[in-house]
């Protein structure tokens, strides 16, 4: 379709409430509103399409003259910064390529510790979720257990634990909340009391990549069980979602000097890009563009769940940038029809059928997507 269509299909002259609700948002900050809808839509790998900060994309310009020099000072300075906003010392951070990267040496540095002790270690997994733990644990040949999730897509706690307890060594538990792909969060009181009276041979490497878009108030920062000391838990987050930097590979770890030490010691010497360094500083520097992410994932989210809930199509209450939501038909062909309306939309997760994680794109995307998804409808395809 040609780009007037596309705009034509998205009834510009008619948004929904909530697009009405975040444009009054964003002139209340005094900042612009993010600018029409390029192709193709890409609501696929759980991208901030509002962008970057100005602010970074400034900091990023402002760096090219000093870019043949190491950035030292830029990397020390965010470190104090994250250190400052979690109210944590500067030894409690270790910086990532991406977060990915934090997860990666973590795992095996959990895995290079047990081999050295002749101590078996496994790693345990809710069903689906983020993968990277997995992939790491499989290169480095250990097992990996694989729990289910609830009929309610919830972690099956009972099961997880008992996956470690059943197994005589070390056992490494990855935990992503909120969940990618369900967006649904673990609430504290379930997730602290387990921790907390977990044996200290079962670790936790809690991944919070999506935990600044949490408006759920059960949920509650694994940060928590750092400050109290935990020597078992580990935070992970990234720069990728809240501040669009997804590029820029900027992500961190955190957790008590002892843990980060050990996470240290499987790391990369010199990670931290000047120019991903530099917009995260700057971000966080910039309460205005939180603000306005924020304010524009809310809206897309209301858009999206206003439709799904015209429709009849189940989906469950997001806590990120992604919807996870029910589609009445086969996953890859409506993956296929939509990118032919050059709209590219999340996979199937298996063991999970008949389910897509959508991406939340701006809230100009999300119209387009919700007319495509009517017409859809209208065709008999979802």
């Amino acid at each position: 379709m040609q780009r007037r269509q596309l705009f034509q299909l998205a009834g510009a002259a008619a948004l929904t409430t909530a697009f009405s609700t975040f444009s009054k948002k964003v002139e209340a900050t005094g900042l612009s509103m993010p600018q029409g809808v390029s192709l193709p839509i890409k609501l696929n790998f759980n991208e901030n399409s509002l962008g970057m900060s100005a602010k970074a994309k400034k900091a990023i310009s402002d760096s090219l003259d000093i870019g043949f020099r190491y950035p030292d000072d830029q990397r020390e300075e965010l470190i104090g910064l994250i250190a400052k906003k979690f109210n944590l010392a500067t030894n409690q951070i270790s910086m990532g390529n991406g977060s990915s990267e934090n997860i990666q040496a973590i795992v095996q540095a959990l895995i290079i510790r047990a081999q050295k002790n002749n101590t078996p270690i496994q790693l345990v997994v809710p069903d689906p979720t983020f993968n990277y733990a997995e992939l790491y644990a499989k290169a480095l040949g250990i097992s990996v257990v694989k729990v289910p999730l609830m009929a309610d897509f919830s972690f099956d706690i009972k099961q997880l634990q008992q996956a470690a307890e059943q197994f005589k060594g070390e056992t490494i538990f990855y935990l992503c909340n909120p969940n990618n792909p369900t967006a649904m969060i673990t609430p504290a009181t379930t997730l602290f009391d387990w921790i907390n009276t977990a044996p200290a041979h079962h670790f936790f490497i809690l991944d919070e990549a999506y935990a600044e878009l949490v408006q759920n108030p059960d949920f509650k920062s694994g940060i928590e069980l750092i400050k109290a000391n935990k020597n078992n838990v580990a935070v992970t987050r990234t720069f990728s979602k809240l501040y669009g930097l997804a590029g820029y590979r900027i992500g961190y770890l955190l957790g008590t000097e002892e843990v980060v030490a050990l996470a240290e010691s499987c790391m990369s010497y010199d990670n931290t890009n000047l120019a991903g360094a530099v917009a995260a500083i700057a971000s966080l520097q910039d309460p205005q563009f939180e603000q306005l992410s924020l304010a524009t994932i809310n809206a897309s989210r209301q858009i999206v769940q206003k439709a799904l809930t015209e429709l009849g199509l189940k989906y469950v209450d997001s806590n990120a940038n992604f919807i996870f939501h029910q589609i009445k038909g086969d996953v890859k062909t409506y993956q296929q029809r939509m990118k032919e309306y050059q709209i590219y939309v999340g996979r199937e997760f298996l063991p999970i059928q008949g389910w897509n994680r959508l991406t939340l794109g701006t809230p100009q995307e999300m119209e387009v997507f919700v007319k495509t998804l009517k017409m859809f409808r209208d065709k008999g395809w979802v």
